[in-house]
């Protein structure tokens, strides 16, 4: 078994690719032409979105959408980088909500929380052990 890629349900896939290079930098790989699917550039393991309805047919079932729940959904996308309070602010420049600013952990590890336009929850921190 491989882990492939995680795909977030999104209204718009268009607008969420948009936001995740201006917020964190990371380029858009591929955009059907449909705009129902779209995949960022993040490695082996891709980080896709799918748009709501296509989300709906292929589960066959519905299911709670980020941006409409009022609190964030119990899951998260994490990304490790640097500088956690400079690609904070980035996010925030670029539309994100700040929940949680950069914090340093006990373990040396610092974390901040930013919630999306289209809901999800994404945590920017410090690589493990440094």
């Amino acid at each position: 078994m491989n882990y492939a890629y995680t795909i977030l349900y999104v209204a718009d896939v268009a607008a969420s690719l948009r936001f995740f290079e201006a917020a964190f930098g990371l380029q858009t790989r591929f955009l059907h032409e449909s705009g129902a699917y779209g995949e960022l550039e993040t490695g082996a393991t891709a980080l896709a979105f799918a748009q709501l309805d296509i989300a709906r047919d292929s589960l066959g079932a519905d299911f709670v959408e980020a941006a409409r729940s009022e609190r964030p959904l119990g899951m998260e996308v994490g990304l490790a980088c640097a500088d956690v309070p400079a690609a904070y602010a980035r996010a925030l420049a670029a539309g994100a909500s700040g929940l949680k600013p950069p914090t340093a952990k006990p373990w040396g590890q610092v974390v901040a929380y930013v919630r999306c336009p289209d809901g999800c929850l994404v945590e920017l921190c410090t690589p493990m052990g440094g």
